[in-house]
């Protein structure tokens, strides 16, 4: 899963060159991905992730990584992410319960 942003799913588009005669010719638009390290306060743990300039400001307008998985809904989140969603739901129903225990 190579040059695909972790958090929004922004991945490579094609477009064209095009001259100054009007010749055209086929590219690669490539996002501006970049290898984060961001901390998860549920798992208490860093997390490694390839994510766009977009994903990162999205991840901090939401309050964290934390914040983000849980408020955005699974369809739009690649496979990756939905896994570590999938590792903080759990452990926040694990939090939960002890403390109403």
């Amino acid at each position: 899963m190579a040059r695909r942003c972790a958090a929004i799913g922004r991945g490579v588009q094609t477009g064209n060159n095009v001259s100054h005669a009007h010749n055209k010719s086929r590219r690669r638009f490539l996002p501006n991905l970049h290898q984060v390290t961001l901390m998860s306060e549920i798992l208490r743990e860093r997390v490694r992730m390839k994510v766009t300039t977009t994903g990162l400001r999205t991840i901090e307008k939401r309050g964290g990584l934390d914040g983000f998985l849980l408020s955005t809904p699974n369809a739009k989140l690649e496979p990756a992410a939905l896994k570590l969603k999938r590792r903080v739901k759990k452990v926040q129903a694990n939090q939960a319960a002890s403390t109403s225990s």
